[in-house]
C-alpha cells in the first residue's frame, strides 16, 4: 500500500511547507546560508502562488520583522545594480519564536 501512496505524501508535505511559510521561519532552512531578498521571494511564489504579495510589500514586511542581518556583501546577477545579501539571524528571531505571527 505504501508504493502507491507516494503523491499523497508528496501533497501532503507540499500543504505542510505552503502553511508553515506563512507562520514559521522554515524558508530559511531551504535557502543557501546567503541569499538576496528576491531569492526569498521567489521561493515564496513558487510554493505559495505568483499572486501571494507584490515584491516592495514583501520587502518591506520583511525587513521590518528584525531578523535578517546584512551581511554586507553584494552579489550581481544580470543587469541592475547589485543585490544585497542576507541572512537569518537566529538570535535576533528567538525573542519572536513562541509569539504568533505573520510572515508574509
Amino acid at each position: 500500500l505504501l508504493a502507491f501512496d507516494h503523491n499523497q505524501i508528496l501533497q501532503y508535505g507540499y500543504q505542510r511547507l505552503k502553511n508553515k511559510l506563512q507562520y514559521s521561519p522554515i524558508a530559511f532552512d531551504v535557502l543557501p546560508k546567503h541569499f538576496t531578498l528576491n531569492d526569498i521571494y521567489q521561493l515564496y511564489c513558487t510554493i505559495l502562488g505568483n499572486n501571494f504579495s507584490d515584491y516592495s510589500n514583501f520587502r518591506s514586511r520583511l525587513l521590518k520583522l528584525g531578523f535578517l542581518a546584512d551581511t554586507g556583501k553584494k552579489v550581481c546577477r544580470g543587469a541592475g545594480r547589485p543585490a544585497t545579501l542576507y541572512q537569518f539571524d537566529s538570535q535576533a528571531f528567538a525573542p519572536l519564536k513562541d509569539k504568533p505571527m505573520v510572515f508574509i
